[in-house]
């Protein structure tokens, strides 16, 4: 119960980042996301959690117009970030994901070297001027990924060398070298052994001071240790919302309290 009330804390402090209104997705015919009503507080992190196929990761994506590339896939309905129309036709989603960062659940780091693994992002958005910028970027990004003392002296080998929960945390390093303002992570620690999981948890309880994360998680104690507010959803709907302590504890719906319990998933 400690981690339940610890993950409380803050909770009520924090304005709306991202407001979703009835927001529907369709994959052709199936209906795989229904009238989902949500707001996402910055600098928290909010936990997705529920069975496998509830949509869940189908909904993350929506945040970042990660669905726009399947070519079958509708979405409807209103997703604001900082009040602004995401999905509004002037949006370029290239400069939206800059703001809206990705980490997936198989680190991905590109065949490149660690430097240049951060370095690409900053570079396809001009927010570097000089390579003293860069570099400055880089170790930033690094240190705020919690690896940079374990690669400092190998930046320019390869991050597909990298043990698997580092290649996780450099990708996260790379998802925060753009500045964005909100980090999308999609079970994130599922490929991971226990130790780098826990790693990985230490270093998003410490990037919500900076940044709005919202994270699917298939591990219910995962969401308990790491996040404030937890989403549970179910069949493509969104049950319930709120405090995770409160979900946790005391659910208000019964297929919640029935999910949570091991009933139901």
């Amino acid at each position: 119960m400690n981690d339940m009330r610890i993950a409380k804390r803050d909770v009520d402090m924090n304005e709306t980042k991202i407001s979703a209104k009835n927001v529907q997705v369709f994959y052709g015919d199936n209906h795989a996301i229904k009238d989902v009503d949500v707001e996402i507080k910055d600098k928290t992190v909010t936990a997705f959690i529920g069975p496998s196929g509830c949509g869940k990761s189908t909904f993350l994506r929506c945040l970042n117009r990660m669905n726009d590339t399947i070519d079958i896939c509708r979405v409807e309905g209103e997703i604001l970030l900082d009040n602004e129309d995401i999905y509004h036709p002037k949006v370029d989603p290239v400069q939206l994901r800059a703001k809206v960062g990705m980490v997936f659940q198989k680190p991905n780091p590109f065949p490149k070297s660690i430097y240049d693994n951060i370095a690409y992002g900053p570079r396809i958005h001009g927010l570097a001027r000089s390579k003293a910028d860069l570099d400055d970027i880089v170790e930033k990004s690094l240190r705020r990924g919690a690896i940079w003392d374990e690669v400092k002296d190998r930046l320019h080998s390869p991050g597909t060398g990298l043990s698997g929960g580092q290649q996780q945390r450099l990708c996260i390093a790379r998802a925060i070298a753009t500045e964005p303002e909100v980090l999308l992570m999609d079970e994130p620690c599922s490929a991971l052994d226990p130790i780098a999981t826990a790693q990985v948890e230490e270093l998003i309880d410490e990037l919500r001071e900076n940044y709005s994360v919202v994270i699917v998680t298939h591990s219910m104690q995962q969401a308990a240790r790491v996040s404030q507010k937890t989403a549970f959803f179910h069949l493509g709907n969104l049950v319930e919302y709120g405090d995770t302590g409160q979900i946790f504890t005391n659910p208000q719906d019964s297929r919640t309290e029935s999910y949570i319990t091991g009933r139901i998933g």
